[in-house]
């Protein structure tokens, strides 16, 4: 099941602003990935999957690693990865190694709201540089933060365009990811309450 779609842009007021222009919904809630140098906005989807708009914060040092998720170098607003929910992480990233593509180790993530609660979940380490390939996301405890996020869209489809789209969809299947390859630049692209976004 598709857990968020990520929204990278150089800004995060622009992009939220943006969203909002387009769309009719504005972005709330998120906060602050410490350490990372990113924070984020959120916008529900359906009652389990979000879209995150996440952009370099200004307020945090420059982290020591590049900024996680492709932000690193966003020049310009886009759809820059997306997220697979399940319940055991373990368990998925070794089915779908093998299967034949190995998402890379369990790490944890956190993110600070703006009260100050600490979120926290688990995902695998391909989803530190993005891409048209999934991560997995395990919420564990933690609800999921389409509950709380602002309503009023849906995903109504996604799919990914990739160059070699013989390369990719073996990838996207070993992960359970069920979405059409089309032949393109190396994008993905969701219908969203009727418009699209890439």
């Amino acid at each position: 099941m598709i857990d968020h779609l990520i929204y990278a842009a150089p800004d995060l007021d622009a992009a939220v602003d943006e969203v909002e222009e387009r769309f009719g919904v504005r972005a709330e809630g998120g906060g602050q990935h410490l350490g990372l140098g990113t924070h984020n906005r959120l916008l529900a989807l359906g009652p389990r999957t979000y879209l995150e708009i996440i952009a370099p914060d200004p307020r945090q040092p420059e982290p020591e690693l590049p900024r996680p998720f492709g932000v690193e170098g966003v020049t310009r607003a886009g759809l820059v990865g997306w997220a697979l929910s399940c319940d055991d992480i373990e368990q998925a990233r070794e089915a779908a190694a093998v299967a034949g593509f190995d998402p890379g180790a369990v790490i944890d993530g956190q993110r600070q709201t703006a009260s100050g609660e600490v979120l926290r979940w688990r995902l695998t380490s391909n989803a530190l540089t993005g891409g048209v390939v999934p991560f997995l996301i395990s919420w564990g405890d933690t609800p999921s933060p389409a509950l709380s996020a602002p309503a009023g869209l849906v995903l109504e489809s996604l799919h990914v365009e990739h160059p070699d789209p013989a390369l990719i969809t073996p990838r996207l299947r070993a992960l359970g990811a069920d979405v059409e390859v089309r032949l393109g630049a190396s994008a993905l692209v969701a219908s969203i309450s009727g418009q699209e976004l890439r």
